[in-house]
């Protein structure tokens, strides 16, 4: 009788990390929450008032990040993408017009001046433009129209610098004196357009050296949103902003989040039913078009919230809904792939 090859030993610890990925819950999301743990614990170290400017350092990191993101880009790629002009007007429809509305419908949720700042920030989430790597890797594990998941993903995060601003001033002119939409805009092209334009430009000289450097790259990126992140959290942790929140708000607000997310899904899914949408184009569709970029809401947030003690509160609804996207949307394309014998569902 043949015996059986041994299977390495996993530990608890590993056997848990497999579980958290399973569910979506990377390492980078659990940083997330350490971040914030680390403020509420120490915020000396990240306000303005600190001796190490970590805020002025993300600000340049910004930039890095969206350059090394040009980098990356394949014109070629993008031009493959380009004529499927009914995928890309859904998802940017759903990106930018479906998300804004059904907040604004569900306003009365957040209608106590104690939530106003949390309907704030689930309004710049409904804003924002789609995330790009977690949208590209959904797709590819479901099967979905990978070059349209690429240029709806690349071209989402550059209309937002025009239209998310756009969307806020219908409520920041009314709160705050001197919000200048223009300069806005401006300062948001000059942080994240041109670097990404002058990356492209590089693709041909630079473009190789992107790829094979892409996960230390990656690391770089997740660095900056987390250093955003902590400074945003010590100057609301610092001012006990966080006090007059309730446990039933964050509940509350979590809840939204979910249901926010499967009510874009469900309309985008109703939507690519309609049109005829190929199984490809579907995938490509509901993933590009449900998803929202943390990488941007941090980005964003500095320009468009100059006041840094609120900058936290309005964050809290962007990373919760990071969180649950990454958790709903990996199920679902795991799901996807094995109903329909992907080949790499479980890469």
């Amino acid at each position: 009788m043949k015996e059986r090859a041994t299977q390495p030993k996993i530990s608890a610890f590993g056997r848990f990390r497999e579980l958290l990925a399973r569910a979506g819950f990377d390492s980078f999301l659990l940083a997330l929450v350490g971040v914030i743990v680390l403020a509420a614990w120490r915020p000396q170290y990240g306000t303005d008032e600190a001796p190490l400017p970590l805020a002025e350092i993300a600000n340049y990191g910004v930039s890095l990040i969206f350059f090394f993101y040009g980098l990356r880009l394949s014109p070629a790629k993008l031009r493959e993408g380009l004529g499927n002009w009914r995928l890309h007007v859904v998802v940017q429809l759903a990106t930018f017009v479906v998300f804004p509305l059904l907040v604004l419908a569900g306003y009365g949720l957040f209608a106590r001046d104690s939530t106003r700042l949390l309907w704030l920030g689930t309004f710049y989430l409904a804003a924002l433009p789609s995330t790009v790597s977690s949208s590209v890797v959904m797709v590819s594990i479901a099967g979905g129209n990978l070059p349209g998941a690429i240029f709806n993903a690349s071209i989402s995060s550059l209309v937002g610098v025009f239209v998310t601003p756009l969307w806020m001033g219908v409520f920041l002119t009314a709160q705050a004196e001197g919000y200048d939409l223009w300069s806005v805009i401006g300062k948001l092209a000059l942080q994240v357009v041109v670097p990404v334009v002058l990356g492209i430009l590089l693709h041909g000289k630079l473009g190789a050296f992107a790829e094979r450097n892409r996960k230390p790259l990656r690391l770089f990126d997740q660095a900056i949103i987390l250093l955003i992140v902590y400074t945003s959290f010590c100057e609301s942790f610092a001012r006990k902003l966080f006090a007059g929140y309730r446990t039933a708000d964050l509940v509350l607000l979590s809840a939204a989040m979910l249901g926010l997310f499967f009510a874009v899904y469900g309309l985008v899914h109703v939507a690519s039913r309609l049109l005829g949408f190929n199984r490809a184009d579907r995938i490509t569709a509901l993933f590009c078009g449900s998803k929202k970029s943390l990488v941007q809401g941090t980005v964003m947030s500095r320009v468009l919230f100059p006041d840094p003690n609120v900058v936290g509160i309005v964050l809290l609804p962007i990373m919760l809904y990071h969180a649950l996207q990454l958790l709903a949307a990996s199920i679902i394309a795991q799901s996807m792939a094995r109903r329909h014998g992907v080949k790499d569902a479980g890469e």
